[in-house]
């Protein structure tokens, strides 16, 4: 796809995604899926460019969702101060993580972000502010610049701008200098090496970026839902981020918001959807699946992993590519 046509297509998805609580969408449901592709957008930077697969990154979600909702429940800041915060603890966690992972490679890495992240749940599971199994209730919205964010609407555009802003962000960080030497950097490590370069320094850098997005993410969740619970801060979210950043496709710049939109909206309205399909082709069977998500999201993997190696968005793209080379 030529740079010009791309670029209009992405500002007619903003734009749809602006109208889209006008349209029918709840925004509440689009706030949520805009957090999680937010999360997968900045898993995406460290294992789709990176090369590293992180079990971690629920540590930073959760965490800094508790994080920004005590500092906005208890101490009363300003709605971006707690965001910032909730960042601020993020980055801290993606230090301690990094330095301690960034010279592993392959299973071991990720079974070290594995482990940080656990004790970091058992942390909030048994710190007395988290309100354990319950969770933290009470977070209020506040106000941006004197504007009320109560209302879902102005809410959702907030979220979405602050998504928008992010995923710019993260796309021109993937075409700078710094996004080839970590495609080098997955590609061939010890040919970086031997050319100069602080492969690790770099590897640190990329999981502290990364890092810092994952919780802009859980804080703005537990910002816009109004309760942190423990289900943000376990491995199992950081499983759900990697499916959804493989489905959409790795390594692309909207396959994790596409894989974010497809896991959420089943998630959310896998009910709707059985529904649909029973209308649709007559088998009351369909009926069934509303109560077995787990079972349709991994059906969807393994469909993925077997006819669309590349993810959704990975494959059109080469199968487009393919398309316009001359003579083909």
């Amino acid at each position: 796809m030529k740079p010009g046509l791309r670029g209009t297509w992405l500002w007619l998805l903003l734009a749809l995604a602006a109208l889209a609580p006008w349209l029918g969408l709840y925004p509440v449901l689009g706030m949520r899926i805009l957090c999680f592709a937010l999360l997968a957008c900045a898993f995406n930077l460290l294992a789709g460019y990176g090369g590293l697969i992180s079990f971690g990154h629920a540590a930073m979600f959760g965490g800094a969702g508790y994080i920004a909702g005590q500092a906005l429940a208890q101490w009363h800041v300003p709605t971006p101060v707690g965001l910032l915060l909730g960042m601020v603890f993020a980055l801290g966690v993606g230090l301690i993580m990094g330095l301690l992972a960034v010279r592993r490679h392959g299973i071991y890495f990720s079974m070290i972000t594995l482990a940080l992240a656990q004790i970091v749940y058992f942390y909030f599971l048994q710190a007395p502010f988290t309100g354990g199994e319950d969770g933290l209730q009470g977070i209020p919205r506040g106000t941006l610049l004197g504007l009320p964010l109560h209302s879902d609407r102005v809410m959702y555009e907030f979220v979405l701008a602050v998504f928008a802003l992010s995923w710019w962000f993260l796309r021109r960080v993937n075409r700078s200098p710094f996004g080839q030497i970590l495609r080098a950097s997955r590609e061939n490590e010890p040919r970086l090496v031997s050319l100069g370069y602080n492969a690790a320094r770099y590897k640190l850098g990329v999981f502290l970026l990364s890092a810092a997005f994952a919780g802009l993410a859980g804080a703005l969740k537990a910002v816009v839902m109004g309760f942190e619970t423990l289900d943000d801060v376990h491995w199992a979210t950081s499983g759900l981020v990697i499916l959804m950043t493989l489905v959409g496709g790795l390594g692309t710049d909207l396959g994790p918001v596409l894989g974010a939109l497809i896991i959420t909206v089943l998630e959310d309205k896998m009910g709707l959807v059985a529904r649909f399909l029973v209308h649709l082709t007559g088998l009351s069977w369909f009926s069934h699946l509303a109560d077995s998500v787990g079972m349709v999201i991994g059906g969807i993997f393994v469909v993925c992993v077997l006819a669309f190696r590349r993810g959704i968005i990975g494959e059109l793209g080469a199968r487009l590519s393919t398309r316009a080379r001359p003579g083909a």
